[in-house]
């Protein structure tokens, strides 16, 4: 099968490896350093499943590559405005784009470039971080990506969906392939948009969050405003979602960070708009009040503004 991965980092990085390392042609889109390390060395992974590396096709150009059977959209979703542009050149008639971003905007975002039928939602499940360029570390053992169809198809298992679930499950990647590809994204959504809007507003790790009564409740609060929305979206997650999202977030270490929080940590870009901000604009739809996730959007982009200039 021919793959590109668009976006060749820490979670597109990975699962582009797994699948060349099980004999697949995959091509890495990248740029800079992390592309130079790719074609001089290979993409190298490190983690507690062991060290390994694989040879690379590597590129900054989706033209060089052509149309693939599969593309992986994993760019952090503030580079969308330049990435989305690359999947046209890298689909053709047969071509499926798997997005593995966060939030819940990216299939709707790749379908405006290359058509509906051409798109598949997934959520993708994994602790990993370049740790310097064409090197990935994975800091846990899980490597899950729960997937389906988003629109046309969707409330079936299509046979392309099948199709792909068996070649993950053969690459050692833990699929789930799921009738409705809205409901891992919002099933996920649910908790990563409070749980990264807390932590980035606070500055601190799950673990003081949690056991803080104040900030709790607030966390709790926002739990239950996003699963609303996704409740007026139409969106048929879990009855029990909130039971185990509190299980989870209790059972998590303490020392846990959001992405979010670790790019706030050293002054880069953070995916707020893709989260909270999409909570409220959606909301905003429905007429729906989300106080908590307002105000923690309205704090994370005054924290991400660039300050006016005082001379």
């Amino acid at each position: 099968m021919r793959v590109a991965v668009v976006g060749s980092g820490a979670v597109g990085g990975y699962f582009g490896a797994l699948l060349a390392r099980a004999g697949h042609d995959v091509a890495f889109l990248a740029r800079g350093a992390h592309l130079a390390a790719l074609r001089a060395d290979g993409l190298a992974v490190s983690g507690p499943l062991g060290e390994w590396r694989v040879p690379c096709r590597a590129t900054s150009d989706p033209g060089e590559v052509g149309e693939s059977d599969l593309v992986l959209l994993a760019v952090k979703t503030y580079d969308n405005v330049s990435a989305l542009p690359m999947l046209a050149p890298l689909t053709g008639p047969s071509s499926v784009v798997l997005t593995l971003q966060n939030g819940v905007d990216s299939p709707s975002a790749a379908a405006a470039v290359v058509g509906e039928d051409r798109v598949l939602g997934g959520a993708a499940y994994i602790a990993t971080a370049v740790l310097a360029p064409g090197v990935i570390e994975q800091t846990g053992t899980y490597r899950r990506i729960r997937f389906g169809e988003c629109f046309a198809n969707a409330g079936t298992i299509s046979e392309r969906v099948a199709s792909l679930h068996e070649t993950f499950l053969a690459a050692d990647i833990e699929s789930e392939a799921t009738p409705d590809g809205r409901v891992p994204l919002w099933e996920k959504f649910i908790y990563l948009a409070p749980f990264a809007g807390m932590t980035g507003a606070s500055r601190q790790p799950v673990g003081v969050v949690r056991e803080d009564p104040a900030a709790r409740a607030q966390l709790v609060a926002a739990f239950k405003e996003v699963y609303a929305l996704a409740v007026a979206e139409g969106v048929p997650v879990a009855s029990n979602l909130f039971e185990t999202l509190l299980g989870y977030l209790d059972g998590v270490p303490a020392s846990m960070r959001s992405s979010l929080l670790i790019d706030l940590s050293q002054g880069k870009r953070t995916e707020v708009e893709a989260l909270q901000g999409t909570v409220v604009r959606r909301a905003a739809t429905f007429g729906l009040p989300v106080p908590v996730m307002s105000t923690l959007y309205g704090v994370l982009r005054a924290a991400t503004s660039t300050p006016p200039r005082t001379t």
